[in-house]
């Protein structure tokens, strides 16, 4: 009976979304905050509907907040078309690697001194909150293919290498604990963990994005069949191979993921040419296009375009499509099971906690790098505030929850994480479309 509830209040959810969209699209407030507060209203503390025990199912959970940030970090990469020689990746390199780093040691102080914490969970705390998500953030990613913008671009990037960028950090918090399953010395993390492991992640999954997709388009092009390959397939193998093969030889699968779907989209700008109009912009496949002839399965301007470009166009179109959806639903599903349980664990001191990352860490970090001319005052103050917490924050909290964590520990992650992500979600879910209107509108009259 309980499987037959969940079933039809997910339903319900689903179906409350789908037909107010048109609604919320038009109002300061995002699907993920909206999905919050119908996981409060349905869960003990609202309507009753359904109860979940984090303690009972932090092994699922783990499971699935990490596939959710699989998918949308796979996204994440093929949303960059920029090559890596671009000056704008500065700005994703920045923000994932010195702001972030930043930003653990800011919150590990906060938490060592303002609430008194030992030097472990301090760190350990620090390094679940410190990056931004994927999956929560798309409103303030890159658009499209040819969407460039500094900010979007930036925080597209980070969104993509922090998730994996914090994992050493989490290790070395849970190897700080002791007794915590997590052995090891310190010349052993260095190597391993951070110098061995975010590399080859990286590194593994872009060359095997670039090869992957090299074979796939001189066989699609060779063998006449651009439009009818089930792109969908060559996404959940890619994914899954690049995230095999990073764990395997001591690499961070996350970093690996990103980096295939990189890579992957660099094979098309190699495939197209940069100069060149993105294809899946020119080129459409159509309803059912798996199923006709190649010549009647698209709709555009095809004339113009070579047969690899609308073996690209259709290939990348039809990927990003697929890991969108993957990607919109597990946020609704993993939003609402977070606002279920928000509050049976809901810690007050995030309020000052989250004020402090959100106002205070995030913006200054942000402030102290030397970015040039690369972004104006503007930009680093809307960087410096969409810095969103969200689902990797959560993977991260049941990583370190499945690794023996004491009870009172467990008690204090899980309390801390799940209100300063939801908390994120409100202050940053209201805010964002405003801000981004006002951005976008004082972007074109500058223009």
């Amino acid at each position: 009976m309980s499987f037959i509830v969940w079933v039809a209040v997910l339903g319900g959810v689903l179906l409350a979304l789908a037909l107010t969209s048109s609604y919320l699209r038009w109002m300061p407030v995002t699907t993920s905050a909206v999905c919050l507060l119908l996981g409060i209203g349905i869960g003990p503390s609202g309507f009753g509907l359904l109860k979940l025990s984090l303690e009972d199912a932090s092994l699922w959970m783990g499971h699935l907040t990490e596939v959710a940030v699989l998918f949308s970090l796979f996204v994440c990469g093929l949303k960059l078309r920029l090559p890596l020689r671009d000056k704008r990746w500065r700005i994703a390199f920045g923000l994932a690697g010195p702001v972030m780093l930043l930003t653990i040691a800011g919150v590990c102080l906060l938490l060592h001194w303002g609430l008194q914490l030992p030097w472990g969970p301090s760190l350990l705390i620090g390094a679940i909150l410190a990056p931004t998500d994927p999956v929560l953030a798309a409103l303030v990613q890159v658009n499209d293919s040819r969407d460039v913008d500094s900010v979007r671009f930036g925080l597209s990037g980070e969104a993509g290498l922090n998730d994996g960028i914090a994992f050493p950090f989490v290790l070395l918090g849970l190897l700080l604990l002791g007794g915590s399953g997590h052995s090891g010395e310190w010349p052993d993390w260095v190597l391993r963990s951070l110098l061995w492991a975010v590399p080859a992640g990286l590194l593994s999954g872009y060359w095997m994005g670039r090869g992957i997709g090299r074979v796939t388009l001189l066989l699609r092009i060779h063998n006449d069949d651009s439009t009818l390959s089930p792109n969908d397939y060559l996404a959940l193998a890619l994914i899954a191979l690049a995230y095999v093969l990073a764990e395997a030889i001591g690499g961070y699968g996350f970093l690996a993921v990103f980096a295939a779907g990189l890579g992957l989209r660099q094979e098309e700008v190699k495939s197209t040419g940069i100069s060149e109009p993105p294809a899946e912009h020119l080129v459409q496949p159509v309803v059912g296009h798996l199923n006709i002839e190649p010549e009647k399965a698209v709709h555009g301007d095809t004339g113009q375009l070579a047969e690899s470009q609308v073996a690209a166009g259709i290939m990348m179109g039809d990927m990003l499509s697929f890991g969108g959806l993957v990607e919109r639903a597990m946020e609704v599903f993993l939003v609402t099971l977070l606002g279920m349980v928000l509050i049976a664990h809901w810690d007050w001191r995030a309020l000052w906690v989250g004020g402090v990352l959100f106002c205070v860490i995030r913006p200054l970090c942000v402030a102290l790098m030397p970015w040039g001319l690369l972004l104006d005052r503007r930009q680093r103050s809307l960087i410096g505030w969409f810095g969103i917490r969200g689902i990797g924050s959560l993977f991260y909290l049941f990583y370190a929850l499945n690794h023996g964590l004491s009870d009172s520990l467990a008690a204090l992650c899980t309390n801390l994480t799940l209100s300063v992500v939801a908390l994120s979600i409100l202050l940053h879910g209201v805010s964002t479309q405003p801000i981004l209107a006002r951005y976008e509108q004082h972007k074109n009259q500058k223009n």
